[in-house]
């Protein structure tokens, strides 16, 4: 029999602590028992109330941050410093102001040690890919909301990595520049199918997306209580999928458990800004 394959990425009993700043003797523990798994040209999102976690398990998916107990694998090897083979998009701005678009989506492979004259042709076909082939020269302080997006996607893929993480990287867009991102990112993991984690609070984004959904309680401690499976056809549209009634049912399905989390969530930020 044939040996079975790996997930790219498997977080197993990861639990993250934390020590407070202004007192040693606090302790904050972010997530607990948390065992997750992403195939390989899997694309996963976890969604859940604000302060659940998420971004804390993205942080340990990419090497960032170490649990404080649990276990990484990345394709079935202990994960051990940075996970080099995956690609970080970031909710907030990670373009370098002072470099053009071109030198910004060159900067990785520069730094990898591919040659200039190579890094800049990879570099000028990953802007063509996304729609920017003519503002290679534009500064970011030059660029849209939506095009800085793009540049960053670019900046990601030009590196070919089989994990990309991302974390809520179009929650600033406006609506109709969103749905345009989110389109364009499943066109090329259609092409080119590599694991996705990805983080976001918008469960229309996530289902639209994703082959599986799943959702993280309130923290502290938080932990997932609930996965679905999207069994939405592809290639996907996501403004027109959402008013598929198989995309209603599966929203459904996930905000039953939800709602009662992010009601939670939103008592305990209650709470803390009236202590």
């Amino acid at each position: 029999m044939a040996a079975a394959v790996p997930p790219a990425l498997r977080l197993a009993d990861v639990r993250c602590t934390f020590v407070a700043r202004d007192d040693p003797g606090q302790r904050y523990t972010a997530v607990d028992q948390v065992s997750l798994a992403v195939g390989a040209g899997e694309f996963v999102s976890v969604v859940g109330p604000t302060g659940c976690g998420k971004s804390t398990l993205l942080n340990v998916a990419a090497g960032l941050l170490m649990p404080s107990s649990g276990t990484v694998e990345v394709f079935g090897e202990p994960l051990q410093g940075l996970n080099r083979r995956a690609g970080y998009m970031f909710q907030t701005e990670s373009l370098m102001p002072w470099r053009s678009a071109l030198a910004n989506v060159s900067a990785g492979l520069e730094f990898r040690g591919v040659p200039p004259v190579e890094a800049r042709t990879q570099a000028e076909a990953w802007l063509r890919r996304v729609g920017l082939g003519g503002f290679g020269d534009r500064y970011p302080h030059q660029l849209s909301g939506g095009m800085r997006k793009r540049t960053s996607l670019a900046q990601v893929l030009v590196l070919d990595p089989d994990i990309i993480l991302m974390d809520e990287p179009f929650s600033a867009l406006d609506i109709q520049t969103r749905q345009l991102m989110e389109n364009e990112v499943l066109a090329l993991w259609q092409q080119k199918k590599k694991a996705v984690l990805f983080i976001t609070h918008d469960l229309d984004e996530a289902i639209a997306m994703s082959d599986r959904v799943v959702v993280m309680s309130a923290g502290p401690a938080s932990r997932p209580i609930g996965e679905f499976a999207v069994d939405l056809a592809r290639p996907r549209d996501v403004a027109e999928v959402r008013s598929t009634p198989r995309f209603i049912e599966i929203h459904n399905a996930i905000w039953a458990v939800l709602r009662d989390e992010v009601l939670k969530g939103y008592r305990q930020q209650l709470q803390m800004k009236g202590a």
